[in-house]
């Protein structure tokens, strides 16, 4: 390895082989050159002088590339696309008079359809081993009224559910650019054709089949048109979304020393401080997660600033964008996959939270109770007023805890006894349908993405 040049970290440290390979030259190159055979053996079915000897001649050097002879090509003619041209033409000497990235978005994302489907499978086994585990609530970042935590990892699955429907979406919407010519009008083919459109067409169909594609688009410029590259990142856009949003919220929940992500027995923490637990693989995904969301801006502006058939500043753009959303999003559903593996759930930390702000939020029921019994409704919401106040400015100012429920007790004012008081404080009965709606989201719609990818029981990502 050349260590005096830039390496990208993507490669280095955070994606993984199997995305590497879909965007490196290998791929790249042999992808052109089955193209390139797919063109040929169309052209020969349909009557034009290619022979079989050629197309053999074709299909036997796609994985030889001679990549120093290439570079030598394109520092004469200043084409990265005719220099590998003329370097398969080389090795391909018969065949030499007849010599797309589409292919490698479909099978990149493809993968990432795998890897959120893995994700999914984890996050539900989470969710339903706690889905009746009671814990606190939050808006604005206060403490509100009770969840669970089975329940609030629905809320991340459908954020992913929601990301695999527009990666199924993008994966319908890739079309083969087709036999276009330098500004898409077919006029060469046309004249190879002797003015048949029909073969023009037929021969299109042919090469989109001979890739394992279903369509070309119906008309275009010189390019398929880059919106269909906003398209694509758009979906990793929306992949990147979720994680942050999973992987920020368990940072908070590590910070309130409820739930941590993954911790290995000799991992540190912090170089400084030896009995630290920071949230590493989490800000990871937080990092990487604001690169993809930051690299979808690359695509939109070059869709928006195509000129005409087009112009030649998409080729470097694109060259950088999409490869680094794909890799820095592969290495997102890398970590989300392995930090959901592993969630550690403390739920006496949870319980001690939970009942810290517990007597507030059953401040409804016991005044409801007190009427019940013959208190009068205007007293007893005055009274729960002022005690509430005093009992939360104690532990504000004094650094104590809640004494509200002691307070309620010793009032007069209030016709219930203390254990009716300590009924009234059990955390299931303020989780409402928690329970019930994770597992029937998980049923409705967490399995079925399961089940389409064979995923329910056994994962296919490798960390």
């Amino acid at each position: 390895m050349n260590k005096s040049t830039y390496e990208s970290p993507l490669n280095s440290r955070y994606a993984s082989p199997e995305m590497q390979y879909i965007f490196s030259p290998d791929k790249k190159f042999t992808t052109w050159r089955k193209l390139w055979v797919a063109l040929a053996e169309s052209e020969m079915e349909l009557g034009l002088p290619v022979t079989q000897a050629q197309v053999d001649e074709l299909k036997a050097h796609i994985e030889d590339i001679d990549y120093e002879n290439a570079r030598r090509h394109e520092q004469r003619v200043r084409h990265d696309v005719m220099a590998h041209v003329h370097a398969y033409g080389d090795v391909c000497p018969n065949a030499r008079g007849i010599i797309a990235d589409i292919l490698m978005l479909r099978d990149a994302l493809q993968l990432i359809r795998q890897k959120l489907a893995e994700v999914l499978r984890r996050l539900r086994k989470f969710a339903w081993e706690y889905k009746g585990l009671p814990c606190l609530g939050y808006t604005h970042l206060q403490p509100a009224q009770l969840t669970t935590v089975g329940k609030r990892a629905t809320l991340w699955m459908q954020d992913l559910a929601m990301d695999m429907e527009e990666v199924n979406f993008a994966l319908s919407s890739l079309k083969l650019l087709g036999n276009r010519g330098a500004t898409g009008t077919q006029v060469s083919f046309m004249e190879l054709f002797d003015g048949d459109g029909d073969k023009v067409d037929e021969l299109e169909k042919r090469i989109a089949e001979k890739m394992g594609m279903t369509a070309v688009f119906d008309v275009s410029g010189q390019t398929y048109p880059r919106k269909l590259d906003s398209r694509v990142l758009g979906a990793l856009s929306g992949i990147a979304q979720s994680a942050y949003k999973f992987a920020q919220d368990l940072r908070l929940l590590q910070s309130f020393r409820e739930v941590e992500e993954p911790f290995e027995k000799n991992q540190i923490g912090s170089s400084a401080m030896a009995y630290k637990r920071n949230p590493m693989r989490s800000e990871r995904i937080c990092a990487l997660s604001r690169h993809v969301m930051a690299v979808y801006q690359d695509a939109a502006m070059t869709a928006a600033t195509q000129w005409f058939e087009r112009t030649l500043d998409d080729s470097a753009n694109r060259r950088l964008s999409l490869p680094e959303a794909f890799l820095a999003t592969d290495a997102v559903l890398e970590l989300y996959a392995n930090i959901a593996d592993g969630m550690v759930v403390y739920p006496k930390m949870i319980e001690k939270r939970v009942m810290e702000n517990l007597p507030f939020m059953a401040t409804e029921d016991i005044i409801m109770e007190s009427v019940k019994n013959g208190g009068d409704r205007q007293e007893i919401h005055e009274r729960v007023r002022v005690h509430s106040q005093a009992a939360a400015l104690r532990m504000k100012a004094e650094g104590l805890e809640s004494d509200l429920m002691e307070r309620i007790a010793a009032d007069p004012a209030f016709p219930i006894d203390r254990d009716a008081l300590s009924a009234l404080l059990a955390p299931d009965k303020y989780t409402g349908r928690a329970e019930a709606q994770t597992e029937r989201f998980i049923a409705r719609v967490v399995d079925p993405i399961l089940e389409r990818y064979d995923m329910v029981e056994m994962g296919s990502i490798s960390l």
